[in-house]
């Protein structure tokens, strides 16, 4: 596996509860999974793979720990880094914005030279638009913790078997 770490954004909780459940089903240690607030180009250099994720709030934003973290990768050239997004959102409450927040994270990276991984099919999810839906997949895995918590469990499984980062 590439030397790999998860950065995430999380408010209540939940997304860093995710990312903790991603890192220890990937093997990933303790010391390799940050906040997004303390992201800075030199801890991005010591990675071949990035996994990012971030919660939605509000009308569709991005998660405040991302506003900064985000300007320094946009900044960077991560060409040959393999990306990839995990989001948390609500899709019963926010149909309309389920998951915004990653696909905010994939718009300001694409410039960047990354390689983006982890695309999965929008069947078994309920919700009416996302800016993380590219050609009729998510760009990463969507994690619905509020109403189907059942799921995501399986969903990060199935999502981890599509990760460039293993290869």
């Amino acid at each position: 596996m590439k030397k790999t770490c998860i950065i995430y954004g999380s408010t209540i909780g939940t997304t860093e509860s995710v990312a903790g459940m991603i890192a220890s089903k990937m093997g990933i240690e303790d010391n390799c999974v940050y906040n997004a607030s303390d992201l800075t180009p030199d801890l991005i250099n010591q990675f071949d793979a990035l996994i990012l994720g971030s919660s939605t709030w509000g009308d569709g934003e991005l998660q405040d720990d991302w506003y900064d973290a985000l300007k320094i990768l946009a900044g960077m050239n991560l060409t040959g880094k393999c990306v990839a997004l995990f989001g948390c959102g609500d899709s019963e409450s926010y149909s309309d914005t389920f998951c915004d927040g990653m696909g905010i994270i994939h718009d300001d990276l694409k410039a960047t030279g990354c390689k983006f991984c982890g695309s999965i099919p929008v069947d078994g999810y309920t919700f009416d638009n996302s800016k993380a839906v590219i050609d009729g997949k998510f760009i990463g895995v969507a994690i619905d913790d509020v109403n189907e918590d059942g799921k995501t469990e399986e969903r990060i499984d199935e999502w981890i078997k599509t990760l460039c980062i293993n290869n």
